[in-house]
């Protein structure tokens, strides 16, 4: 493909796109296709030769995009937003056109710098403690990471190294393999299930801790559950909170755990990837409380700032206990400015070696939308789930199973768990609006999140409308069920009836 055809090319794939956002109301949330049905419409083997960009583009349509699940549609309602924005798409275009690897200053000096400048433009942005600036005098600083999971993994690993070194200075007498054989993380059970694989990943023990009756992990929960392991001789390592759990965008008790790590010498970190957006309101400057006793925090640009994924922003206190932990440096990586101006190897920060122009599509995206234009989006999808939120509170045969968080409602029909699971059923199946179910204990709820890149407040009435819909098909049947089973038991009865009377048992017709 030279040029000329890439233009060509480009242009229309860029028009199918435009015209994909424009229409994606008209998309069923979910696809029809079932597993396997890809490998039916393409061959087996790569072509042999060239094919033209047509037939390509023609195929998305025809082959591929039957098989999407519409994320970006404001009908998507499942797990949090996976954010986009025509900026951010351009901002991408370019990253893959330069294609640089920034492990390190000299492979892209832009590359790294940019992160640099858009990182403290995001920490001032979320009023963070200047301790996460890059300009603030000390070691802290802020990366872009591929997802929380990336995040939450470095951070255990940097505290689980830590901890290590601290231990067989202490202890000197205590080999390397004991000191990690007792190395313990805390968690609440109300936690993503990353922070689960982080401790698996890392070879770490994770306790996922009872939540309170508010879902929330406390500081005397936490403390409970360090003295014990201190007890039978374990050694308490990190503690992962988090603002915006998944189930119902519950915030844990950061001042509290913070207090209780500071004593016990435990690294503090917060997993905010949905609820840190909210720092930057002030009508929610109260979840910022507490954080300048955290030594790292992630939050996900790619779940409310408009930018799409991969695009997660970490923030480090001290991100020498992070470079001393991670660093191999061989002699083909070195360069003569390695540490002028205090410019990172990013390298040093994270899991890869090699790391994508992320910076770009950030930088694309704010100067596009602007602050103003960020808080304004965050507010927009908390109005619109208000807005639901009083359809629940209006609607009798509904009830809510925690308090709205942002753009998250957690309600149920009220009655069984059955009821909630056929509800979903029936609208899964219909796929013009996509939920999914959660639980506390034993019960069931479903949750409804404000998602997609322009959801607006006919596409929060079309929901409702379509679940109470839902909820009648399921009611109806569940009284149809009950007459049913009725008529079935008195027949029973009045056949047994008659024969015991000496007379025939009466026919099928005539019951």
């Amino acid at each position: 493909m030279d040029a000329k055809t890439f233009r060509e090319f480009g242009k229309a794939a860029v028009d199918y796109v435009a015209d994909y956002m424009e229409n994606i109301r008209d998309c069923d949330i979910l696809p029809s296709v079932k597993p396997g049905y890809l490998f039916d419409l393409l061959p087996k083997d790569m072509p042999e030769t060239s094919e033209d960009w047509r037939d390509i583009l023609e195929d998305v349509d025809r082959i591929i995009k039957p098989g999407i699940t519409h994320w970006q549609s404001p009908n998507m309602h499942a797990f949090y937003p996976t954010a986009s924005s025509f900026p951010a798409m351009v901002g991408d275009m370019l990253c893959n056109a330069f294609s640089v690897i920034g492990f390190s200053w000299i492979a892209s000096p832009a590359c790294t710098e940019l992160e640099v400048v858009v990182m403290d433009w995001l920490a001032k942005f979320l009023k963070l403690p200047e301790e996460f600036l890059h300009s603030h005098e000390g070691p802290g600083g802020g990366i872009i990471q591929g997802s929380a999971s990336e995040s939450i993994l470095v951070a255990l690993m940097a505290a689980r190294e830590q901890a290590v070194k601290h231990w067989k200075q202490k202890h000197p007498e205590m080999s390397e393999s004991d000191i990690r054989g007792k190395l313990v993380s805390y968690s609440s059970d109300q936690s993503n299930s990353c922070v689960e694989k982080a401790g698996v990943l890392g070879a770490v023990t994770m306790r996922l801790l009872p939540a309170n009756d508010e879902f929330i992990l406390t500081g005397e929960i936490l403390e409970k559950a360090v003295l014990k392991d201190l007890e039978q001789g374990l050694i308490p390592l990190i503690c992962i909170a988090t603002l915006g759990t998944t189930g119902t965008c519950a915030y844990d008790d950061i001042p509290s755990l913070g207090a209780v790590c500071q004593k016990y010498n435990i690294w503090l970190h917060v997993d905010a990837a949905y609820a840190g957006s909210a720092f930057a309101l002030e009508e929610f400057s109260h979840l910022r409380n507490g954080l300048e006793l955290v030594e790292s925090l992630n939050f996900n640009m790619h779940k409310f700032l408009m930018v799409n994924f991969d695009c997660a922003g970490m923030w480090l206190k001290d991100a020498n206990k992070v470079v001393d932990s991670f660093n191999v440096d061989p002699i083909y990586l070195k360069h003569k400015y390695e540490g002028q101006n205090k410019m990172p190897d990013f390298r040093h920060w994270q899991i890869p070696l090699g790391r994508r122009f992320r910076a770009l599509k950030v930088w694309v995206t704010f100067r596009t939308i602007g602050a103003e234009g960020l808080r304004a989006y965050i507010r927009k999808h908390i109005d619109l789930a208000k807005r639901f939120e009083n359809f629940v509170l209006s609607d009798s045969r509904f009830e809510m199973v925690a308090n709205r968080s942002l753009g998250l409602v957690c309600f149920r029909p009220k009655g069984d768990n059955l009821r909630t699971t056929e509800l979903l059923n029936q609208l899964t199946e219909r796929k013009q609006i996509y939920l999914i179910q959660a639980k506390r204990g034993n019960l069931h709820f479903l949750r409804f999140c404000i998602c997609g890149m322009d959801p607006q407040e006919e596409d929060v009435d079309f929901a409702w409308k379509e679940i109470q819909s839902q909820l009648d098909v399921v009611l109806k049947t569940e009284f149809l069920n009950a007459v049913k089973n009725d008529v079935d038991i008195i027949s029973q009865k009045f056949s047994k009836d008659v024969y015991i009377n000496g007379t025939a048992p009466i026919s099928e017709k005539s019951k």
